[in-house]
């Protein structure tokens, strides 16, 4: 769509933006259950991480700074700094369990050098390589930042507008934010299976990649493009198939369902799981995933790029026109 200069031209999802309905307290208490085992379980979440750092293989930057916003157990620490060895890694996550896995990942080598980068970035805590905060409050110093990487957190945030501005924030002129996360087909099969057994599910209600575009629009990010993908995921049982998606982050929703079905809906929601089965006797899983990518530009560069049409890559790659952001 068109950027035009000004607030007159921002779509209502720009001015009334989308919230998910969590609170921080919620979200850290849902990944905290999960930092023990996190790393042996989050195959998905690397394997998304990996091709949304596959990205950057197009894109001309050297950054001497990078923040890991939503960094988990630091799964992506390693790829990030195999693409850019003379980086400076920082990680950030709400939950201090997952930040805690973090460290306890990171080599003595690898403190030692995060402890001579604090040296050098300014609002960093000595020898921190991974901090404990709200993506949506950062401790950093304004353009202390030169890429902001987010793999799969953005989805999780209560109030994802807001988290936008906070990353163009501590990102210093002609940085970049790279991000990743759940498109609203994730879990498809799963809600349906919810319906077909009556039972009332809450489900996350992940945000439409267009909304994502307009908030990084609203933010002031440069050339914003989004696009998207869909991963179709296949178990031999329904039981391994929830598993997965407990270790997703489970529903963190604050008017959730209290408790897991049990008893015959439970049973009714496992058997409409297992009817799913596919001509190999596997049950699918569909995960949408929306990728996205701005600059943070000098404020005059940046106000000559809102006159231009945003669109995405996959469109861009085909050449043709589109409406996406």
């Amino acid at each position: 769509m068109p950027l035009g200069p000004g607030t007159s031209e921002l779509t209502p999802t720009m001015i009334d933006p989308p919230r998910v309905p969590v609170r921080i307290d919620t979200v850290r208490q849902q990944f905290d259950r999960r930092a023990a085992g996190f790393s042996t379980h989050d195959v998905l979440v690397r394997e998304i991480g990996r091709r949304l750092i596959e990205r950057l293989a197009v894109i001309k930057l050297a950054p001497a700074r990078v923040l890991d916003a939503g960094c988990g157990a630091g799964g992506a620490r390693a790829d990030l700094l195999a693409r850019f060895p003379r980086a400076h890694w920082l990680g950030v996550d709400l939950s201090s369990a997952m930040v805690q896995a973090a460290r306890r990942q990171t080599s003595i080598r690898q403190r030692i050098a995060a402890m001579l980068a604090a040296l050098r970035w300014p609002g960093v805590p000595m020898a921190a390589a991974s901090l404990c905060a709200d993506a949506g409050r950062l401790p950093l110093r304004a353009a202390t930042v030169d890429l902001v990487f987010s793999n799969l957190m953005l989805h999780w945030h209560p109030a994802p507008h807001t988290v936008f501005p906070e990353f163009k924030r501590v990102l210093a002129v002609n940085g970049l934010l790279l991000f990743s996360c759940f498109g609203p087909d994730t879990l498809r099969e799963l809600r349906a299976a919810y319906v077909s057994a009556g039972i009332a599910a809450q489900p996350m209600p992940f945000i439409d990649m267009h909304d994502f575009g307009d908030m990084m629009v609203a933010a002031g990010f440069a050339t914003p493009v989004m696009d998207v993908e869909v991963l179709t995921l296949t178990y031999a049982t329904p039981r391994a198939l929830l598993a997965d998606v407990w270790w997703l982050g489970g529903n963190p929703r604050i008017d959730r369902r209290a408790g897991l079905p049990s008893g015959p809906r439970a049973r009714a929601m496992l058997a409409a799981l297992d009817a799913r089965r596919d001509g190999d006797g596997r049950i699918a899983l569909t995960i949408e995933v929306a990728y996205g990518h701005g600059w943070r530009l000098h404020e005059e560069r940046a106000a000559k790029t809102r006159g231009e049409t945003v669109v995405a890559l996959a469109d861009l790659r085909a050449g043709l026109p589109s409406r996406r952001h």
